[in-house]
């Protein structure tokens, strides 16, 4: 491993998955500038998820739409004959 390429300065941070609101605490060295209240009572950075582990296709083995900013009407919209 080369020596001075990679952070020091991890931290504990909360990942939120915004369309199912499942969240896990890992560390990270991602910035942020909302933090919310975590099980153990401390509080941690926490950065937002569109999609994650817990609800992507692939890993739940469903064939969940996720539309979380409107891509598919957009797409449709863009693309329809006119």
């Amino acid at each position: 491993m080369k020596q001075g390429i990679h952070p020091e300065d991890y931290r504990f941070v909360v990942f939120k998955d915004m369309s199912n609101g499942s969240a896990f605490l890992t560390r990270s060295t991602a910035p942020s500038k909302e933090t919310v209240k975590w099980e153990d009572g401390n509080e941690y950075p926490v950065i937002k998820l569109e999609i994650s582990n817990t609800s992507h296709p692939f890993f739940t083995g469903t064939n969940l739409l996720v539309d979380t900013a409107g891509r598919i009407d957009k797409f449709k919209k863009k693309y329809a004959k006119k």
